[in-house]
């Protein structure tokens, strides 16, 4: 049985949901999820650099979303738009978690793990002198981006990706990304 994303979509629960969005992934989309999450966050008394950290890694995490998704399985594209994703921000006990998801080429799967794999197994210091060094000499991407995101996200939360790849078909595969960013002073 092949993945299927409503599936998937019913089953992103385990805590406090904030925000739940399937669909087109779209620059209007993200203004109103930051404003949607911002204003939900006002019902817990978070300290503010909690707040700003939450905030700034649904950022990365909606552009990363925004410019990397491909092209549509051809079975989905009657029933969605051609930049499909998923997005789910919720609390878990003292965590917030930001859950994405898009469809992936099987060719982009390995550089994805190793990427990944990468940026989990390094410490502080060495996630921040990677960022350093790709934003002094990287060039942009086709699709805008230096290779920063992951990065970033891993250095400002100082948590490991979660990440899972689910199959499709023979030619895609479902990538799931949480992040998790600690509530609770460090």
């Amino acid at each position: 049985m092949s993945f299927d994303v409503n599936e998937y979509y019913s089953r992103m629960d385990g805590g406090e949901i904030l925000m739940a969005y399937k669909g087109n992934i779209s620059s209007e989309l993200i203004s109103n999820v930051l404003e949607v999450v911002e204003s939900r966050m006002d019902n817990y008394s978070e300290d503010s650099r909690i707040r700003k950290k939450v905030y700034n890694v649904l950022v990365e995490s909606l552009q990363n979303l925004y410019h990397h998704i491909e092209a549509l399985p051809e079975r989905m594209q009657n029933e969605y738009d051609e930049k499909f994703g998923i997005l789910v921000v919720s609390k878990v006990k003292d965590r917030y978690r930001i859950s994405t998801g898009n469809f992936v080429t099987g060719e982009r799967v390995e550089i994805l793990k190793n990427k990944i794999d990468k940026i989990n197994s390094m410490t502080r210091e060495e996630l921040k002198d990677m960022y350093k060094f790709i934003l002094n000499h990287q060039r942009l991407s086709e699709k805008g981006g230096g290779g920063l995101g992951l990065v970033d996200i891993a250095r400002k939360t100082g948590n490991k990706l979660d990440y899972r790849f689910e199959k499709f078909d023979d030619t895609y595969f479902f990538f799931n990304l949480d992040v998790y960013i600690d509530s609770l002073n460090e």
